[in-house]
């Protein structure tokens, strides 16, 4: 039995997040650089009405901004925004359900992004959300969406974005950094690498201290 990693990342993400979607090049740079290291995954942390933009004329706007921060070569599209919906559900539980039938990596969620915010694709509907991910992931459409609309991965979605709230941030992406030595590290609203890596170098490098301590003396006194 392998030795569980030193040091855990999670993801707190909303699929449909334009600062989520700026985050993925970094998330990808992490994962390839410290592969069989570091234990990584993603949660859910949905938006409510309050994290949404109120008209498209807004999202534009929010999408220049960024785009302009980020230094984008594209401008994100907002022709997946419905005015009338306070809650997209169906590309989060879409992307949830992905990975109850198997497709435990990124693809899903990745293909809901591009689609909505490259596409402009309407993910807030079931069947468009289900059918990208069909098409991206090769799972069967019907039983995507059965799943995907079952009480357990809602309740499994509402209940990450629970913890997102407990962590008392406000902002997505968050990462959350986790070492087996008890330390933790919360970074909330970042989108670049570098901080990450030097955190993660960091918490790595203290847990192969404790490691090394441990092998010249043991554990510690009880009394």
């Amino acid at each position: 039995m392998s030795a569980p990693p030193d040091l855990k990342v999670t993801y707190y993400l909303e699929v449909i997040s334009s600062w989520c979607h700026w985050a993925e090049p970094a998330w990808a740079e992490l994962q390839e650089r410290y592969a069989g290291r570091v234990e990584f995954g993603w949660k859910l942390a949905l938006m409510d009405a309050s994290g949404l933009p109120v008209s498209r004329a807004q999202c534009e706007w929010f999408y220049r901004r960024s785009g302009l921060l980020v230094r984008s070569p594209y401008r994100l599209n907002a022709g997946w925004f419905e005015p009338e919906l306070k809650e997209y559900l169906a590309p989060n539980l879409v992307a949830e359900a992905a990975r109850d039938l198997g497709v435990t990596d990124d693809r899903a969620r990745l293909a809901l992004a591009q689609a909505a915010l490259r596409e402009g694709a309407p993910v807030g509907r079931w069947e468009v959300a289900t059918e990208t991910v069909a098409r991206a992931t090769g799972l069967e459409a019907a039983a995507l969406l059965t799943k995907a609309r079952s009480p357990v991965v809602e309740a499994r979605a509402r209940a990450t974005t629970a913890e997102f709230h407990a962590l008392q941030v406000t902002q997505r992406p968050t990462f959350v950094l986790e070492s087996r030595i008890g330390d933790k590290v919360v970074f909330s609203g970042t989108w670049q690498a570098a901080p990450l890596v030097a955190a993660i170098d960091s918490l790595l490098a203290d847990a192969a201290a404790y490691a090394t301590h441990a092998v010249h003396f043991g554990e510690p006194p009880t009394e």
